[in-house]
């Protein structure tokens, strides 16, 4: 009989991994919340076009990762691979353009079929905002401090570095990708097969390419800062004015350059050397044709993700869950008053921790297994005189209340 167990790329999360994750997902959803963010939850699946106009028909997400079939009424669906796509499909159709601002953060699973390594599964947690509507650097501003405040929350802003750069608007880039096609034509045989077919398409994402032999070529290919006009320089200053005024520390890196077509202006990655190669923890950037691309109008928009699991890999200290108070049964004729008594503490807003066998000896085992702070020992004679047994788990010492008193004893 073939052993069952998970598919390839994929995981059981559960214990403290689990609850390091719930702390990844709980302190962001509070840090954006006051930024006013609210949370919108978009299907898991998508009509394929979905993301293969958001992400473009050459990028290795739609080409080589996406998970797409084929349902009964003969559509073609995706599980979706990222965020944004849904985000913006939703403020398309549910008509939202009247609303501007949006400010919307989501949390849930997405689908990559790629190569399993450290933080990186083919399914996967993903945070991520989206603001909608704001077309000055006070949004840029924004939400890579709102980043970094979350990361600092997570205790993680000693070991990541914020990473800048601007693409300028749509004049800087198709000034850009002039020099870029001029330079990259030079050493055509030096390039990939793959980055040698993008050269044509979308050559800014030979920028992106894994491939060693691209990335020795692209080392020296232009700097995008030097293909930036006025306004551009402009917009970008005043995005790092407002990072210094806010105290963010960040370093610019001419070579952080998104491939997509839609992105404008602030680019930025949040980086760490504690997963290894792979050291992204959080990225994000503005997408002013986004929205136009997709059929909603010139609206622009910005927004960041992370995986959770990748963060959640670089909380040092353990998560620990709160302590529960033990429940313990001495004779089988107090059964009925101790489900009672679980009951009432639960409701009072204890947690508590009901052995279900066993004799003393081993429900206290089980209480102390379970980090139970304080045990309720029920016994026959003490229930009789309507008492019963507080116990002190950590210091041993125990003493009688009264049963009616109990909740304010505790």
């Amino acid at each position: 009989m073939t052993k069952i167990q998970n598919v390839r790329g994929t995981y059981d999360l559960y214990g403290e991994n689990k609850r390091k994750a719930k702390k990844v997902i709980e302190l962001a959803s509070q840090t954006v919340e006051k930024y006013g963010f609210e949370e919108i939850e978009t299907p898991i699946f998508e009509f394929t076009e979905v993301f293969a106009r958001n992400l473009g028909d050459t990028s290795d997400i739609v080409t080589k990762e996406m998970y797409t079939f084929q349902d009964r009424g003969g559509e073609s669906l995706t599980l979706r691979p990222e965020g944004t796509a849904g985000v913006v499909r939703s403020f398309i159709s549910q008509g939202m353009q009247q609303n501007l601002p949006v400010k919307f953060y989501y949390v849930g699973p997405m689908f990559r079929y790629e190569r399993p390594q450290k933080g990186r599964q083919r399914q996967f947690t993903q945070f991520g905002i989206e603001m909608l509507g704001v077309e000055t650097p006070q949004a840029d501003i924004e939400v890579i401090s709102m980043a970094y405040r979350f990361l600092k929350e997570l205790g993680l802003t000693d070991s990541v570095v914020v990473e800048i750069n601007s693409l300028g608007d749509q004049e800087s880039r198709d000034a850009y990708r002039t020099k870029l096609v001029a330079y990259l034509k030079e050493h055509l045989n030096e390039l990939s097969s793959e980055s040698r077919e993008r050269l044509e398409k979308n050559p800014l994402r030979i920028l992106d390419s894994k491939e060693e032999c691209d990335k020795i070529v692209v080392s020296n290919a232009p700097l995008y800062s030097d293909s930036l006009n006025q306004t551009s320089k402009m917009f970008f200053s005043k995005v790092l004015k407002g990072l210094d005024l806010l105290k963010i520390p960040y370093r610019v890196n001419d070579r952080l350059v998104r491939g997509l077509d839609y992105y404008s202006h602030t680019v930025f990655e949040l980086v760490t050397d504690k997963l290894g190669s792979q050291g992204t923890v959080l990225a994000g950037g503005r997408y002013d044709g986004l929205i136009a691309e997709m059929g909603g109008g010139d609206i622009s928009g910005i927004g960041w993700a992370c995986g959770v699991e990748r963060l959640s890999m670089l909380l040092t200290e353990d998560v620990s869950l709160p302590r529960p108070i033990a429940v313990i049964e001495v004779g089988e004729d107090v059964h009925e008053v101790s489900l009672k008594v679980a009951d009432d503490l639960r409701t009072a807003g204890f947690k508590v921790d009901h052995a279900y066998s066993g004799n003393v000896k081993k429900r206290m085992i089980k209480a102390n297994k379970a980090n139970a702070y304080m045990a309720v020992i029920l016994g026959t004679d003490e229930i009789s005189k309507g008492n019963v047994t507080l116990k002190n788990l950590d210091t041993g010492e125990q003493r009688e209340v009264r049963l009616n008193h109990l909740i304010e004893e505790l």
